[in-house]
């Protein structure tokens, strides 16, 4: 499998991706948004782009797509609860469902509610596992849930899927946000040194377009989100929760976090 990262540089911070066979050039692409550099960049790679992917419905992942297949005549897939949402959908997908380029890459959506209701991850079983998490999970953070979403959704999807992935699967997410949300990880825990060694390390230096990959064995040392049991981060949570218990529930822990990274 071959993946392209491709940094858009806009306001928003999207990332955008092709994945390619190597065996036949066929190629995805995730929320194309910058249609012109993924067009460039398959074509400089001497890839066809015959699939896009969107991971969900907001117009910073779809916006592209039009003219990607405009030019490419690819076919558009999403999560089926967004067909009435995306213009044009070919395939919908749900959980389980494979999603096949070329020969030699399969793909298996994954459902994962949170940031809107009807957002896919796509996750790749090679011999180093990859997860593209669109606004799911971002570099040592957790997608927001205003446009469309729910925090608790979220919870149940970190919980029970993400958290159970293999732990060198690497992360590719729809933004950057690492520097911010590793700051955010050491307000809510500053004693982790883990984040504060990677913040010390990127200040000054991070270049989206050649951007750290993170592992999900990395993220369980950085993520706030996936630190629900962290005597640190429920000290302070209860400093700035007067009525949180002693010994709150992970699920607690984490719409407390949430709610606290909305105004960061």
């Amino acid at each position: 499998m071959l993946v392209e990262q491709i940094w858009t540089g806009n306001a928003l911070r999207n990332f955008n991706y092709l994945i390619a066979c190597e065996e036949t050039g066929e190629a995805l692409a995730i929320d194309p948004l910058d249609h012109e550099k993924c067009l460039r960049a398959a074509k400089d790679r001497g890839w066809q782009i015959t699939q896009v992917l969107n991971t969900h419905e907001h117009g910073d992942h779809t916006g592209g797509n039009q003219a990607v297949i405009d030019a490419t005549g690819a076919k558009l897939l999403a999560h089926h609860g967004a067909s009435s949402k995306i213009a044009g959908m070919d395939v919908g997908l749900q959980a389980g469902d494979t999603v096949t380029v070329g020969k030699r890459v399969v793909l298996e959506a994954l459902d994962t509610p949170g940031h809107t209701m009807s957002h896919i991850c796509m996750l790749a079983h090679t011999d180093q596992p990859a997860l593209f998490s669109g606004d799911t999970l971002f570099n040592a953070g957790a997608g927001n849930c205003h446009g469309g979403g729910h925090p608790e959704e979220l919870y149940d999807t970190f919980v029970s899927q993400l958290a159970k992935l293999p732990k060198n699967t690497q992360i590719y997410p729809g933004h950057d946000y690492l520097e911010n949300n590793l700051r955010f990880t050491l307000n809510r825990e500053p004693d982790n040194e883990d984040a504060r060694s990677l913040l010390g390390e990127l200040e000054g230096s991070h270049d989206p377009a050649d951007c750290l990959i993170t592992d999900l064995e990395q993220e369980e040392k950085i993520n706030t989100f996936f630190r629900l049991h962290s005597p640190t981060v429920i000290a302070t949570l209860k400093e700035t929760f007067g009525d949180l218990s002693d010994s709150p529930t992970p699920k607690e822990v984490f719409l407390k976090l949430r709610e606290l990274r909305n105004s960061w």
